[in-house]
């Protein structure tokens, strides 16, 4: 039976929050007084929904189940898990937690709180030992980070399950020791926030020229190693001592304003959203969103590829479901890939290239591959499943932004041969097949030789599954053959 998690606060991060739970397998209830709070999550979803699967080279599990309460009471009515993000007011939040109680017992309640200490937040609270703070990053359904934050009142093993929670949903749960106002990754925005204010102000750089600086340079370094690592490589052979030795003399020139705030007055307000309408103005916010979310996917499949960094948190999620599709029966066709045609994979008339079809088989036989224990680690060891032979039928046509699924049937398993039949569907409707035969390689010998055990534990249990699968009609059809 899926869980159920009840989103207070439907806005941008309430929003995230849902998609996130949603798209993961989890029911979700969402409870915001706003009339158009249907709306937006619904605009919020379809983002995600577009981008979140990029992530996962594991098939995605079915959606949960949305619903929108009337109010708090029943929003949280059976809820495993609790998250509040409503606007950053103490007196309202208090309400809001206080509301949660008279219904919830035990159940975790997460913050989003971007500023407040868990100690304020319990404040006159019921139950203060199940609130604690777990402050997302916005897309919350794309970037990993969580920072959670206990007070001494939180249980330290709620906080655990809660931590595992988020790590189930492909999250990065950081464990702050001890509570601070706007806890880590804020303090260190705002100190970078402030500079940049005054920079603009005192006509130094404008808002595109601050974004460029950081996006052509430190921000690509900070986006896979931080702040210190990559100083740390900054002083060279030497070190992070000889980089300290270099430039710690640099904390005591005049080179930020860190601790001089500009007033804060509608000239500057004016100043700084007049150059940034020039800036961006000529995109709308959704439009902003998804060019995000597609330089996010293209970062963190990089960083995934290279098991660094958030692409780290991307691999053990794999794993994770992984092993779950593997406790799963596997008796029907496997959904083992889904994509979404991009601008590079069509012709000009807009249809998806034949190559592309090829590789969206590619793709499916490449996570079955995966499944079956035959990765990349695997290659490296100096095996691997090498195409004998393939056949693609042409049936449909897909176009530009169409979402296709890769499904797999074993047609046939051996020690050494693999017998595949993958259809490459839209909206349940095949527009592609790929029959395909591998063969289990030593590429040292350059020879077929049998797989090992740990390949075929794996792979034959699947295999007899798919014996009792109806055949595919088509299935050994030759190129040009009749009926």
């Amino acid at each position: 039976m899926a869980r159920k998690a009840a989103i207070i606060g439907g806005g941008v991060i309430g929003g995230g929050w849902a998609a996130r739970f949603l798209l993961n397998g989890w029911n979700v209830s969402v409870f915001d007084p706003d009339p158009e709070a249907e709306r937006k999550i619904g605009e919020v979803m379809r983002n995600a929904r577009a981008a979140l699967p990029a992530l996962s080279d594991v098939p995605m599990p079915a959606e949960g189940a949305l619903s929108f309460a009337g109010s708090i009471t029943e929003c949280v009515e059976g809820a495993d898990y609790i998250q509040e993000s409503v606007s950053e007011r103490l007196d309202l939040k208090h309400r809001v937690f206080a509301q949660i109680q008279q219904s919830s017992h035990g159940v975790p309640i997460g913050s989003s709180t971007s500023g407040f200490k868990p100690s304020e937040l319990q404040e006159g609270a019921a139950d203060p030992s199940v609130i604690f703070v777990a402050h997302p990053f916005n897309p919350v359904y794309l970037l990993p980070l969580a920072e959670i934050v206990p007070s001494v009142k939180t249980d330290p093993a709620l906080v655990e399950r809660a931590k595992e929670t988020l790590r189930e949903l492909g999250m990065f749960p950081l464990h702050i020791r001890k509570e601070i106002d706007a806890h880590i990754a804020d303090r260190f925005l705002e100190a970078v926030w402030r500079e940049a204010l005054w920079l603009v102000k005192d006509g130094i750089a404008t808002t595109e020229e601050i974004d460029e600086a950081i996006r052509m340079g430190f921000g690509l370094r900070w986006g896979q190693m931080g702040l210190f690592e990559t100083y740390r490589v900054a002083g060279g052979e030497a070190g992070m001592k000889h980089f300290m030795a270099q430039f710690g003399p640099c904390l005591t020139w005049p080179w930020t304003k860190l601790m001089d705030v500009p007033e804060f007055n509608d000239e500057l307000v004016d100043l700084i959203a007049g150059q940034s309408d020039a800036q961006s103005g000529h995109h709308t916010i959704r439009e902003l969103e998804r060019i995000r979310d597609s330089n996010l996917i293209g970062f963190l499949r990089a960083l995934k590829d290279r098991n660094w960094g958030a692409g780290k948190v991307l691999l053990e999620h794999d794993v994770r479901r992984r092993t779950e599709i593997h406790a799963t029966p596997q008796g029907a066709p496997m959904i083992m890939a889904r994509m979404q045609v991009l601008p590079g994979w069509i012709d000009y008339n807009g249809h998806m290239t034949e190559s592309r079809y090829l590789f969206a088989g590619s793709e499916t036989c490449d996570a079955f591959l995966r499944l079956i224990g035959a990765d990349m680690d695997y290659v490296r060891g100096g095996h691997s499943y090498y195409t004998a032979e393939s056949h693609v039928m042409h049936r449909g046509e897909a176009k530009l932004g169409d979402a296709l699924t890769g499904t797999l049937q074993v047609l046939h398993a051996d020690e050494k041969r693999l017998h595949l039949w993958m259809s490459i569907e839209r909206e349940g409707v095949a527009v592609a097949t790929v029959e395909q035969m591998l063969l289990h390689v030593d590429m040292g010998l350059g020879k077929a030789v049998p797989a090992p055990a740990s390949i075929l534990d794996k792979l034959m249990p699947i295999a007899a599954a798919h014996a009792a699968l109806p055949r595919p009609a088509a299935a050994g059809r030759y190129v040009g053959q009749r009926g």
